[in-house]
Parts: C-alpha cells; structure tokens; sequence
C-alpha cells in the first residue's frame, strides 16, 4: 500500500487570503471571547442596561455589561468589536473549508484569554500540537486526520522564559493545579501535581508549562505560584529567535508567539516518546507533515536545527528511526534527511 503523502501545498490565493487575517490579527488588542454574540437592552432596575450575550463556549451562555442606554461610546465601541469578531468567524469558516487547520473551540477559548491578558507579549511561547498546527497554516501546508484516529483532548503546551515567572503577570494567568492528572514522563511514579489551564464553564485543560530542566516531564514548583511548572531540556532551544504568528482555532485568529518551525518539529518528536501512544502517534504526525513543509520552505532549516539541538533531545530519537522513515516513505528529501540525522552519532 503506497504511503500517503504528508501535507499538500495550499493555493497562492487562499495563502494570500490566511496571510491578509493573520496580519490583521497581529494588530488585536483585546479579542472578543466565544461567539461575537448579541446585544440586549435590559430593564427594570428603573434604568437600561446594554448586555452583550454571546457563548463562551458550546453550550454555555454568559453575558457582560456594556454600558448604560445612552452611553453611546461604550455601545458603538461594542459593536464595531462585534462586527470585526464577526467577519473573523466567517474567514475563519471559510479558511477551514479550504483546508487550513482550526483548532477546536475549547482551545480558543483558553488562548484568547492568555492573548487578552497579555502573556504571549509577556513572553510565552505557543508549543506542542497547537504550535504545530499554526506553523503547518504558516507555511500553506494542508493535511487531514487519518480515518480512524482517536480524537485527542485539548492540551496547552507553553514555553514559559525565567523573566515570565517572575512576574505579577504569571500569578494572573488562570492556571490551578491538578493532583492525579496525566504525567509528561512515564517513569514518574505516584500522584504528580500538575497545572491546568481552568476557566468557569471549562473543564481544566492539562497544560505543560515547560521550563529548563534536565529531563522532560518533572513537575516543579515554583515560589509564588499554585500550580506546577513541567521541566524540559531544551528549554533555552526552543526560546532562541521565536516568531509572531497566529492560530486558528473555533471563529479566532489569536496572536500568539512561537518557536522556530524546524527547532519545533525536533521538540515535538521528542516530547512524544514521553506522552500516551494515543498522542504521541498524533504529535509525530503532525511533526513529520511541519517537517516535510519546513523543508519545502527552508531546505537547510532542519539540518541546521537538528546541528544545535542539546544532546538530551537528540539522542533518544533513533529509536523512532524506522518508524519515522516508514511514515515519511512519500517523502524521499525528508526520508533522507532522517536517515542521515537518526543515524548519526552525537559528538
């Protein structure tokens, strides 16, 4: 059976198209959260109110002041907010039917917040699938699920710099800690405190806020903070001249910041030795099909971040040697490039 090709190059014209929204999405100050929603009049109190109703998150109705009736400042400012979130909805729809990847709604609504308050311009970075996922639209690349495999739940993977953590920023990100939850390391034994990005009306979402340390996955604590932080040797890799860029995800295109594209691709085959099989077969796919693309694009950019990658990450790669070059049959530049890099032994 012939292996399916990785990804397939979108057209100019729908690049040009994802380009013009991101763009106009870099200049977001504040993002409306869930559905751009409505406004109403309320009354009874002996003076009117304008509310803007709209749903956070499927299923969930809320709504916010605006202002009272005749404040005309506040409702006008609504509504153009409004009207923008609305035209980025239907972009967005249509962006997705042209075969760019849109994260689910879950995910935006957890991103939009970190967008709204402020901590990709605190530093950030946007890692994991979702990093992925917004380089593969960055770079035009188009794939699709596999038939048959497994949804997998929402999951934030953050690049936190030492200058994040220290700030009253961090404290103000909406993270709590979860006894219990799934560890990044399967040698961990016993119950691991871990974050998780929580919201009311959202189930917390697990959440890997990745800080320096010798091995991927130790939960670690930090002065000050509540939750726990999650350990990973490249660390200082990843952070080296990061990208603005943006995710799609549910009617949003939300700024966020992100590792190099190639130095991602590495990270994110590294990382999946250490997650459930269910996801790390999902991670490596979604890295191969970046690296495919980034090698389209760039083709020295995975050489020359494989080259800089730590030891740490590199050399339990070969492992997955065969499996990666079996995936990547369609594919025969990157074929190439894993078999000289996985076999390869570091100096």
């Amino acid at each position: 059976m012939k292996t399916p090709v990785l990804f397939r190059p979108n057209q100019p014209a729908f690049r040009q198209q994802y380009a013009a929204l991101r763009e106009q999405s870099l200049t977001a100050d504040t993002l409306l959260a869930g559905t751009p929603g409505t406004l109403q009049l309320r009354r009874g109190t002996g003076y009117a109110y304008w509310y803007r109703v709209y749903y956070p998150v499927p299923g969930k109705q809320a709504e916010t002041l605006v202002g009272r009736e005749g404040d005309s400042a506040a409702e006008s400012a609504m509504r153009a907010q409004m009207e923008a979130a609305e035209s980025t909805a239907r972009q967005v729809g249509m962006l997705r039917k042209l075969g760019f990847h849109v994260a689910d709604k879950v995910s935006a609504r957890a991103l939009v917040e970190l967008h709204n308050l402020g901590a990709f311009k605190g530093g950030l970075l946007l890692a994991g699938s979702l990093g992925c996922i917004a380089w593969l639209n960055e770079l035009g690349a188009r794939l699709r699920q596999p038939a048959g495999e497994p949804a997998i739940p929402p999951r934030l993977e953050l690049v936190a710099p030492d200058a994040a953590l220290s700030q009253g920023l961090a404290a103000a990100q909406p993270f709590v800690s979860v006894t219990g939850a799934e560890t990044a390391d399967d040698s961990a034994t016993g119950p691991t405190s871990r974050a998780a990005f929580a919201l009311p009306g959202l189930p917390p979402i697990p959440t890997d806020i990745l800080v320096a340390g010798p091995r991927f996955g130790a939960a670690e604590s930090t002065p000050g903070l509540a939750w726990s932080t999650t350990t990973t040797p490249d660390h200082a890799y990843l952070l080296a001249n990061p990208a603005p860029g943006a995710l799609l995800a549910g009617g949003h295109c939300i700024p966020v910041r992100l590792p190099q594209a190639a130095r991602l691709v590495w990270h994110q085959l590294y990382g999946s030795l250490h997650h459930a099989v269910p996801q790390a077969l999902v991670e490596r796919r979604l890295a191969l099909s970046l690296a495919a693309a980034v090698l389209a694009f760039d083709p020295w950019a995975m050489l020359t971040a494989w080259e800089a990658a730590p030891s740490a990450i590199i050399e339990p790669l070969g492992q997955l040697r065969d499996s990666l070059l079996s995936s990547a049959a369609a594919h025969p530049d990157l074929q190439d490039l894993l078999a000289d890099c996985l076999s390869a032994r570091p100096s």
